[in-house]
């Protein structure tokens, strides 16, 4: 009885169907069809306007925000404190002319290190205009004015604009022919030394020459400008010196002694920050695993008046990380929410990803490292190189950071608004960055990378996918009227047959 009433009913609706079907003209479909085009259409542009103002799509955002809780979901994201930002964005915003190009604080050795890969692959590790900025350095910091009232000093003024790096090292073994020249042993000790343990000899020579000419220069500081000149040029020398020693100590195994000689080097020198001493001061103390020691070098750091590195960011999360990474897991996160010193390790990681976004896929070894420039570009791929070189061993030794990294790291594209035009934490991302790296990185042998591209988001992509769909329905329908009025009452049909099919297997199911 029951599948005879529905036999009787489906009959009827047919009929009614049939005859409604029949009294639509094709005016009707070309209509139909025509306003669906028109709304999706207008609906994409929204989606574009809002997604091009906002960074993220207005129906994505309406739907996590307010139809998920409604459905039992749980918004795991991390909030972002609003208060605290925006004090530091504003006082961090500025609008940036160029790319400031700064002196690598870990830069290699070119005899000891830069040479032997050359030798052993045949590449030149280092570009022409990273080279050039170096030339232009020494000649800042090792020379001055009244260099040719020592014939010494004079030699090796000529020798610092040399191009020729056996005419540099020639000209520094004639300089030190007539006198112990502090510059000569650099230059020696950076280019003809073939091993860190030669460049430490040279550079224990060069410290007994370079104190010397400080204290002389001390003596007559204040008797004339030229007398000020000379002291400048003689604490430059000194400075690097003793930091390049301490890096000696460090590549050979003696890191004790090597943080030693970095911290009595900041007190000694506390205003010649230009050397970013501080830098290979952490990266000794993450050696030593002396985190405590890190943390207070952070402290004083990682000011908001002072210039951001990948160094100071990135280690800043990696201690905030280690608390919670040996814990850490997706799943568990996902079910109960980020506790709050997971919050903050997140929140670490996105400061650290949107100061420089290159860096993750060095840490996480999806692009090859290549051996450092001499020089960096803050926020850009040559800093990130330098800064992965050296302390991806780092982020290895604490457990399951490298994995809280890969887990959270792309969702900062998600917090910033357009990273290319605006800032959250910091002033917006330079575009001339791209630029300064290809002049900096040999591109021979590797790609520069670019600041990643926010993806569209699905319901933009949905949204054109359904506006091209409708609107070729329309432009069909009003080609060919009659042709889709049968195709469509074809569709009709077939839908009715299996719904009624559906209905008489669950009334009869043998």
């Amino acid at each position: 009885c029951y599948a005879r009433h529905w036999l009787r009913h489906s009959k009827l609706l047919k009929t009614r169907w049939v005859m409604f079907l029949n009294t639509l003209t094709p005016k009707f479909y070309v209509a139909l069809t025509g306003t669906s085009s028109l709304i999706s259409g207008l609906i994409l542009i929204f989606e574009w306007w809002y997604f091009r103002k906002y960074g993220t799509s207005f129906i994505e955002q309406v739907s996590v925000s307010h139809l998920r809780p409604l459905l039992g979901g749980v918004d795991n994201s991390s909030p972002t404190n609003s208060n605290s930002s925006n004090g530091d964005a504003d006082s961090n915003r500025q609008s940036v002319s160029e790319c400031k190009v700064w002196r690598n604080p870990l830069n290699l050795f070119r005899g000891a290190e830069y040479n032997r890969y050359t030798w052993v692959t045949g590449r030149e590790p280092l570009t022409y205009y990273d080279m050039n900025l170096s030339a232009q350095d020494h000649q800042t910091f090792f020379t001055c004015d009244s260099d040719h009232l020592r014939p010494a000093d004079a030699i090796m003024q000529k020798a610092w604009r040399e191009r020729n790096p056996q005419a540099r090292i020639s000209a520094a073994h004639e300089a030190l022919e007539l006198e112990d020249c502090a510059t000569a042993y650099i230059l020696l000790a950076e280019e003809e030394a073939t091993t860190i343990v030669e460049a430490e000899k040279l550079f224990k020579q060069a410290v007994k020459a370079g104190e010397g000419c400080y204290r002389r220069s001390q003596q007559l500081q204040h008797h004339g400008a030229q007398y000020e000149s000379d002291i400048r040029r003689d604490t430059n020398v000194l400075v690097y010196i003793k930091r390049r020693l301490a890096m000696c100590s460090r590549k050979l195994g003696r890191t004790r002694e090597a943080v030693k000689m970095m911290r009595d080097l900041m007190k000694e020198f506390p205003l010649l920050s230009m050397f970013n001493i501080h830098e290979n001061l952490l990266e000794s103390l993450l050696e030593l695993q002396n985190y405590a020691d890190v943390q207070a070098v952070l402290a004083k750091y990682d000011d908001i008046s002072l210039p951001k590195s990948a160094t100071i960011c990135y280690t800043a999360a990696l201690l905030k990380a280690r608390a919670v990474s040996d814990k850490f897991s997706p799943e568990a996160a996902s079910r109960r929410g980020l506790s709050t010193a997971e919050m903050n390790a997140v929140e670490a990681i996105h400061r650290a990803v949107e100061f420089n976004p290159h860096v993750p896929k060095y840490l996480l070894e999806m692009k090859s490292l290549i051996l450092p420039p001499e020089h960096i570009l803050k926020r850009g791929d040559s800093e990130a190189i330098a800064y992965a070189f050296f302390h991806l061993q780092h982020w290895k030794r604490v457990e399951g950071a490298l994995n809280l990294l890969h887990c959270t790291w792309e969702g900062t594209f998600r917090m910033i608004p357009y990273p290319l035009e605006k800032g959250h934490l910091f002033y917006p991302y330079p575009i001339c960055t791209e630029t300064a790296d290809r002049e900096l990185l040999p591109t021979v042998f590797h790609e520069v990378s670019v600041y990643p591209k926010k993806e569209l988001p699905f319901f933009i992509l949905f949204t054109a996918g359904l506006c091209s769909f409708t609107a070729m329905l329309a432009l069909l329908t009003h080609q060919f009227p009659e042709l889709m009025g049968v195709f469509a009452k074809a569709v009709s049909l077939l839908h009715r047959s299996h719904t009624l099919s559906s209905c008489l297997c669950k009334s009869n199911p043998q």
